[in-house]
């Protein structure tokens, strides 16, 4: 007896189920964002991800759980960002000054190629933003799987760069402020370009941003000595 067509229907049938999951996720991240969770219906996500609305029981058990879902796909997506930026795996080898300085000015110029210029981080970001002026148990899963261990990186790439300790209030809230300047031309963006009388932020934009955070970051270094304030690469 030939199989094969039945193997290949499950197999239609379960790309199908995964491209209904995605799209869910997408729908949801974006209306949750722009018009907050309790602000959204189901029917408006089915609608937006062109589903039937039960498919949002089916996948993941309702609303709530599609909020998490969501949660995970930011946890995902920006560990796949950062882990590229800050050098992979987070127990990574200790840096010398020198590498450690320019490993802080490619993770700066990362961060603002993605959170400036992606059209993908706007719905992220909004959701994120959400979530911290309400928090839920989706902000715990964003805070546990991104916000924690990549500020812990930066900061222990910080210390191997300048020397200061890592868990010093000092070095996490300089962290925060390398951070902040970044999520600023995002949060801040329709001001930005029409003080700026840009059009929109892109390449050529994003890297004029990068001029500029890197030199703050230059600048950062400088104040903890000649060591540190040499020019990192970027």
């Amino acid at each position: 007896m030939n199989r094969q067509p039945g193997i290949k229907r499950q197999q239609r049938e379960a790309t199908t189920a995964e491209q209904t999951r995605t799209a869910l996720v997408h729908a949801a991240l974006k209306l949750f964002g722009r018009q907050g969770f309790d602000g959204t219906s189901t029917r408006q996500i089915a609608a937006e991800a062109k589903a039937n609305i039960g498919s949002i029981a089916y996948h993941f058990g309702g609303k709530e759980g599609l909020r998490a879902a969501a949660a995970d796909f930011i946890v995902d997506t920006i560990q796949g960002v950062a882990g590229q930026a800050l050098g992979g795996a987070q127990a990574a080898a200790p840096l010398d000054p020198e590498a450690a300085r320019a490993q802080l000015f490619a993770a700066l110029e990362r961060m603002v190629g993605f959170v400036v210029a992606s059209p993908q981080a706007g719905e992220i970001v909004q959701f994120v933003l959400r979530e911290l002026s309400h928090p839920t148990a989706a902000l715990d899963r964003i805070y546990a799987g991104v916000f924690e261990p990549t500020h812990r990186r930066l900061c222990q790439i910080w210390e191997q760069a300048t020397g200061e300790p890592a868990e010093s209030e000092a070095t996490k809230l300089t962290v925060f402020t390398m951070i902040g300047q970044v999520i600023y031309f995002r949060i801040g963006r329709e001001a930005v370009m029409r003080r700026m009388g840009w059009h929109g932020i892109g390449n050529e934009e994003a890297a004029k941003v990068v001029a500029v955070t890197t030199d703050n970051l230059r600048a950062m270094l400088a104040a903890r000595g000649p060591a540190a304030g040499k020019k990192g690469k970027s």
